[in-house]
């Protein structure tokens, strides 16, 4: 079963209910009545019918958080939101915490250097290393 299908059928239930909300405007009397009935239970019961199946055989990932959310009568765009500012808060800690210890293991290295200058080589190697395995990633655009 494709997303496609689903769609498809889901524009199917839409156009069956226009032909009913059509008919139901148009209403003059017991033939109309009859040709709602018919709408409801034919076309309308029996694409709701295949659309419910098919659909159930869709993989669906929603985490079970976003369905509390849901069924607490909250809006999932809230969740999403909520959660891309955690990420975002907690990529800030993190980018914090590294630039810290960057910090720290340069300040390490000066007073290495001034306590045993005979290791100014290793110490500037062990530091080229870590500055070229931490670097940070960018995809052209500056930072400020």
């Amino acid at each position: 079963m494709s997303v496609d299908k689903v769609d498809d059928q889901i524009k199917d239930v839409i156009h069956d209910l226009y032909s009913i909300q059509a008919a139901t405007h148009g209403y003059v009397g017991p033939q109309t009545q009859q040709e709602l009935v018919r709408l409801v239970r034919t076309q309308l019961t029996g694409s709701l019918a295949t659309l419910s199946n098919d659909a159930s055989t869709l993989p669906t990932q929603i985490t079970p958080e976003i369905i509390e959310y849901v069924d607490e009568g909250r809006n999932p765009d809230i969740y999403t939101r909520e959660f891309v500012e955690l990420v975002q808060k907690s990529n800030q800690y993190m980018k914090g915490k590294s630039e810290a210890f960057a910090g720290f293991r340069d300040a390490l290295a000066q007073e290495i250097v001034k306590a045993w200058p005979e290791m100014k080589a290793d110490v500037d190697q062990v530091l080229r290393e870590g500055e070229a395995n931490t670097a940070p990633q960018t995809n052209g655009a500056s930072r400020s």
